[in-house]
C-alpha cells in the first residue's frame, strides 16, 4: 500500500504546470525579443523606401535626358514637369522631336516610396533643375526617414 501511495504521489508531481512566475517570465522573453525584431524590421522598411526612392528619381534623370537628347532642352515647370514625360507639353519651348509615345513606359510618373509625388523645378529647360522626394513625412526640411531626398545631391 506504501509503494501504491508513493507511486500516486510522483504521479501528482509529475502532472504539475508551470508557476505564474515561469509563465511571466517567457512572455516577458518573448516580448522584448519581438519588439528588437519590429524594431530592426521598421528601419528596414524605411530604408528601402528611401533607397526605392532615390533609384525612381534616377530612372526619371534618365528620362529626362531622352527628352533632352530629343527636345534639346529639359522639360520646364510651366510644361507640367514630369508630365512632360509623358504628354507633348502644348507650352513652349517647342519639341519638334517629342516621341510620340512618351518617355516613361508605364505612361505615369511614378510617386516616392511613401506615394508622394516628387518635386520638379525648371524654370527655364536648362540642365540645372530640382528633383526631389520629401521623405516620410511629406515636409521640406527634416532629419532621418523623413530628410529631402535630393537627385543632385544624394547624401
Amino acid at each position: 500500500m506504501n509503494r501504491l501511495h508513493t507511486r500516486c504521489r510522483n504521479t501528482r508531481s509529475a502532472e504539475r504546470g508551470f508557476t505564474l512566475v515561469e509563465i511571466l517570465i517567457v512572455i516577458s522573453l518573448i516580448a522584448f525579443i519581438g519588439t528588437l525584431t519590429v524594431t530592426n524590421l521598421m528601419g528596414r522598411y524605411n530604408e528601402g523606401k528611401q533607397k526605392g526612392s532615390m533609384i525612381i528619381m534616377k530612372q526619371l534623370q534618365t528620362a529626362m535626358d531622352d527628352y533632352y537628347r530629343s527636345c534639346n532642352h529639359y522639360p520646364t515647370t510651366a510644361q507640367g514637369g514630369l508630365e512632360a514625360l509623358i504628354t507633348k507639353p502644348a507650352v513652349a519651348p517647342d519639341c519638334r522631336n517629342y516621341d510620340p509615345s512618351g518617355f516613361l513606359k508605364d505612361k505615369r510618373v511614378p510617386k516616392d516610396g511613401w506615394e508622394h509625388d516628387f518635386i520638379y523645378v525648371n524654370e527655364d529647360g536648362s540642365s540645372k533643375y530640382t528633383l526631389k522626394s520629401l521623405g516620410a513625412d511629406g515636409k521640406e526640411g527634416g532629419d532621418g526617414y523623413d530628410k529631402d531626398l535630393d537627385v543632385n545631391d544624394p547624401n
